[in-house]
């Protein structure tokens, strides 16, 4: 049975999650210095609520700048894992855009070096990695599972939903399924941009959520799932997901 948690991307969202009952908070950790600035309270949180943390890493800034990525955003990545044990993260969800339609493939290529570094120096403190789509169809993220065998994703139905005709889960699921480590929910209308990355509540845009978590069920998927929506949206986003997943 799949778990269901809420997105949490401030101390006030933790809050909301914990009062909702929801098991676990996936929660930005975005800045190190801020992370330990909250790391008390995050703990605090995590007693009163009786609540597990998964992370959500920054964004990567520009997608094709190696030079930065490998000698800032890595090192950034690196600090942030350490800080993921004292508040008991055992799986992080990252972006690393490697949609070949955009990225150059000499710049695949060194982010594949720069995934396989994170991933072992991730596995080294217990952190399951796992590498979330944003535009890409599944076979682009093949190379990555070629090479870094402990690799694993988080499918965003949502993101899936944008710059193609069809919700690009159907491949992940039935090309990639044993590689899904975790679940991103929220939906949208389609559409060609970033603006269009709306996260709705389920049922108000045009995702087939129907037909994917039937797909996932009879795959039989058993992990995790975050509700990448406002808090007071999670209660019926939930209903929505446990009337297609059970």
């Amino acid at each position: 049975m799949a778990v269901i948690g809420g997105r949490a991307h401030t101390i006030e969202e933790v809050h909301a999650v914990g009062k909702g009952g929801y098991p676990f908070a996936e929660i930005s950790l975005y800045d190190a210095e801020q992370v330990e600035g909250a790391l008390n309270e995050l703990l605090r949180l995590k007693r009163e609520y009786g609540i597990n943390y998964l992370a959500h890493f920054p964004n990567e800034g520009n997608p094709v700048d190696l030079d930065n990525l490998s000698r800032r955003f890595v090192p950034r990545m690196k600090r942030l894992f350490e800080l993921c044990p004292p508040l008991g993260i055992t799986q992080g969800t990252f972006h690393f855009w490697i949609d070949e339609r955009y990225i150059p493939p000499e710049a695949v290529s060194g982010k594949i070096d720069m995934m396989t570094d994170m991933v072992q120096a991730a596995q080294s403190l217990g952190i399951v990695l796992c590498l979330e789509n944003l535009s890409e169809p599944y076979h682009d993220f093949m190379p990555a599972f070629d090479r870094i065998p402990d690799l694993r994703m988080t499918l965003d139905i949502g993101h899936a939903q944008l710059m193609t005709d069809e919700n690009t889960s159907f491949g992940f699921i039935d090309n990639c399924f044993e590689r899904i480590g975790h679940i991103h929910v929220h939906d949208n209308r389609g559409g060609m941009s970033v603006n269009d990355d709306l996260h709705l509540p389920l049922g108000e845009g045009i995702v087939d959520y129907p037909g994917i978590f039937t797909r996932l069920k009879d795959k039989g998927y058993a992990s995790t799932i975050s509700m990448e929506v406002k808090p007071p949206a999670m209660s019926g986003t939930k209903e929505a997901i446990l009337k297609y997943i059970s």
